[in-house]
């Protein structure tokens, strides 16, 4: 609450005119060795000085010969730390006094009355007048004044009208992993304060702000005219979309206003393809194809795309400045615009038999896709058949034996390898050994087979025959086994003699 001015002078003293009067002549008989003394008067309304507003004073001397000169001064001061209005003083008088000079002069003079008026009177201001004339008559002269003056008491209230203002700020647009940074300025643009100012703001569907919740609430208390106070939040978006909220500033008062907020959410969307051989065989080059593209509706940046290599596999080459280091190939694809498609090639060769996953991955700021290609690898069993005679050329009656060396040159296991001898009408069995047991069947020797024989693996059968006639003979071998449908067939010629 604002103090009024009251001033308080009008309420101290009696209202109206009060009086001073003097009698000169009778006062005090003079000292016949001195002057005549001068005499003081002082009056106050109340008849205290603490409590008066104004002080009347006159100087006169107790006495005078007749036809000599008399001079006077009045003084009206104000005792109040406040104005005082409207003061007039009226001065009578007296007769037997001769006037011949009144400073200053009167503002009119009326009889036997001079009067003087001031509109104000300052706070311990004072007002002299000096009067001066000549005793014309022997007795008394009685000189009396009058004094009124105005007091006045003001009261001020201040008519105010505060006013808010509430101003918010949001990114135009952000991406969906991206915090959404929320600035408010409520002011009080108005006059007077607005007192217990609150700003709250419903987040739109979607959003969430630090503490889960969904609405923000400040506290900015009580604002004088032209204050101002910044809050800032950040909150979190849970899907793309254009979203618009108004926040609201409240007072006690009822006064409100409204700022509105529109922020854009969008996100890149990766995805990734792979595509290569089905199969391919132990030390065969593989090439696959990795195609990107972003389906999102914001541009993908800082987007790397990494295929690790793997295991039975070895790296050969990579389009688009691929770089292979730590065993994975690496791609800088750079920011992808929405729609755009980006397509590179692997090539990788085959070094060890099984089933391999290649998995490609892709990130960018606030997306990420990967996607894996299976390729199995196969070995090729490339068996290796050699017959040789030993002691060719032989004679009738002589034996002959035959080594013959089964070897697996491929990168596959070869399984159920099955050799059959065929000897020619010249020769008679005699015996046989090798990884498997022989059985014979007239000229026809057959050996069990072979359950297995693992790449780069060798083994060797030996046939013990008799020539029985003369001639230039061939020794006959056939090999069949679960990877070789068509059989491997080997000769060796020998002569007996007699």
């Amino acid at each position: 609450m604002r103090k009024s001015r009251i001033h308080t002078g009008h309420m101290l003293v009696l209202l109206g005119p009060f009086l001073l009067g003097v009698q000169g002549a009778a006062a005090q008989a003079p000292s016949p060795d001195k002057p005549s003394q001068i005499r003081r008067e002082k009056a106050y309304p109340t008849g205290d000085k603490a409590s008066s507003i104004l002080l009347l004073e006159r100087l006169m001397p107790a006495e005078v010969r007749l036809g000599q000169p008399l001079t006077y001064t009045l003084k009206v001061t104000n005792l109040t730390a406040i104005e005082v209005q409207d003061v007039v003083l009226t001065e009578q008088l007296p007769p037997g006094l001769r006037t011949q000079n009144i400073e200053p002069k009167a503002t009119r003079t009326e009889a036997r009355q001079a009067v003087w008026e001031w509109k104000k009177l300052a706070p311990r201001e004072s007002k002299s007048i000096r009067v001066t004339g000549l005793a014309e008559t022997v007795g008394e002269l009685n000189c009396c004044a009058l004094v009124t003056f105005s007091t006045v008491m003001c009261s001020t209230t201040l008519v105010v009208q505060p006013e808010l203002a509430l101003t918010k700020t949001a990114p135009a647009e952000v991406l969906l992993c991206d915090p959404i940074p929320l600035q408010f300025v409520v002011r009080n643009s108005g006059s007077g304060v607005a007192r217990n100012v609150r700003v709250t703001d419903a987040l739109p569907d979607g959003w969430s702000a630090a503490d889960g919740g969904n609405t923000l609430m400040f506290e900015a208390g009580n604002l004088a005219a032209g204050q101002a106070r910044e809050f800032t939040a950040s909150v979190q978006a849970a899907r793309t979309g254009r979203f618009v909220n108004t926040a609201r500033a409240a007072e006690d008062g009822g006064l409100t206003a409204d700022a509105t907020a529109t922020t854009v959410v969008r996100k890149p969307v990766l995805a990734v393809s792979k595509t290569g051989p089905a199969f391919r065989y132990v030390g065969r080059p593989a090439k696959f194809e990795i195609t990107v593209r972003n389906d999102g509706d914001a541009p993908a940046t800082g987007t790397m795309l990494v295929d690790a290599i793997p295991a039975g596999t070895k790296f050969v080459s990579a389009s688009a400045a691929g770089k292979a280091a730590n065993g994975q190939v690496t791609w800088n694809l750079g920011t992808l615009a929405p729609g755009d498609v980006e397509t590179v090639q692997l090539t990788l060769t085959a070094t060890q038999i099984g089933t391999v996953r290649n998995t490609v991955t892709v990130k960018a700021v606030c997306a990420e896709a990967s996607a894996v290609a299976t390729m199995e690898i196969r070995g090729i069993p490339a068996i290796l058949l050699e017959v040789i005679d030993i002691e060719d050329p032989i004679e009738v009656g002589a034996n002959e034996t035959y080594e013959i060396l089964v070897v697996n040159q491929g990168s596959a296991m070869d399984t159920n390898i099955k050799v059959t001898c065929t000897l020619p009408p010249q020769q008679q069995y005699v015996s046989a050994t090798g990884p498997t047991s022989p059985a014979v069947d007239g000229q026809v020797v057959t050996f069990a087979p072979l359950a297995q024989l693992a790449p780069k693996a060798k083994v060797t059968y030996r046939l013990v025959v008799k020539g029985v006639k003369t001639g230039d003979v061939r020794f006959a071998v056939s090999m069949t086994s679960d990877q070789i449908k068509t059989p491997v067939q080997e000769t060796e010629s020998t002569n007996i003699y007699e």
